[in-house]
């Protein structure tokens, strides 16, 4: 079931946000390096200003599958943004620009469910936790396609300037995946303590809670084998691939299956 957006003025600032994204999405390498620069700074800020109104502007608020997908691409295109000015070799724009473009218009599209009065003055901490971890798992996601990418690289024998070196993508992929592991532990520990008050029911098993654990369980067993077993490389990146996987289920599958499958709101 579709969830038409309550405000033409969010359907106008989504639209605005997703031609400022495709415009360097779709030109590519074409596009000089400042108008790139420039076009992917303005749709990151019509971005930002996308989700202030969906959280601010509409009455009530809404939120859903879709607005958490695209409050987790605009926490990534943060992180790059800022990395781009301590690594200006790194390499991911096109790919991040093509990817903000799809989850405004999808979180138009799906605006998800309006979020009571009733609802816990809490909630909206745990949600920016459980949003926040996303948001670091997905850059971790991120880095590790850069190194992908770099290590074929390497076996072509392409030119080792044209992008960030194989072992800083590494060091960093699994710092974002150490912050984005403690702030998940965080997430299920406020869920498992207080849902009843952040809910209005106690902790249950469903989806969401089933493959948020097993999500939490794959990161740990990752980080352990890291620190006590040296994990790199292709078997490593897979765990943290299934993981994000795994956790991209708990909210966004189980909330897709509900909205849209079901037609249900919660």
């Amino acid at each position: 079931m579709i969830l038409p957006s309550a405000s033409p003025f969010g359907w106008l600032l989504a639209a605005a946000a997703a031609v400022a994204y495709a415009v360097p999405a779709a030109a590519g390498p074409r596009l000089g390096t400042g108008a790139t620069r420039t076009a992917l700074a303005l749709a990151w800020g019509l971005h930002g200003a996308v989700l202030a109104w969906a959280l601010v502007g509409e009455t009530p608020p809404r939120f859903g599958f879709a607005p958490a997908l695209s409050m987790t691409a605009w926490l990534v295109l943060t992180v790059y943004a800022v990395e781009r000015q301590l690594f200006p070799q790194m390499q991911a724009r096109w790919m991040l620009a093509g990817l903000g473009a799809v989850v405004v218009l999808l979180a138009s599209v799906f605006p998800g469910q309006p979020l009571h009065g009733t609802a816990s003055p809490w909630l909206p901490l745990h949600l920016t936790l459980g949003i926040a971890s996303y948001g670091l798992f997905a850059a971790a996601v991120v880095h590790a396609a850069l190194m992908a990418r770099a290590e074929r690289q390497i076996r072509q024998a392409a030119d080792p300037h044209s992008g960030m070196p194989l072992l800083t993508l590494e060091r960093l992929t699994f710092r974002f995946v150490m912050a984005g592991f403690v702030l998940l532990t965080a997430t299920l520990l406020a869920g498992g303590l207080f849902g009843e008050q952040l809910y209005g029911r106690a902790w249950r098993w469903d989806h969401k809670v089933v493959f948020s654990l097993l999500s939490w369980v794959t990161f740990a067993i990752l980080l352990l084998g890291r620190t006590q077993f040296g994990w790199r490389g292709r078997s490593a990146m897979r765990v943290l691939y299934g993981g994000a996987m795994l956790l991209l289920l708990a909210y966004v599958g189980s909330r897709f299956v509900l909205e849209v499958v079901l037609g249900k709101s919660a």
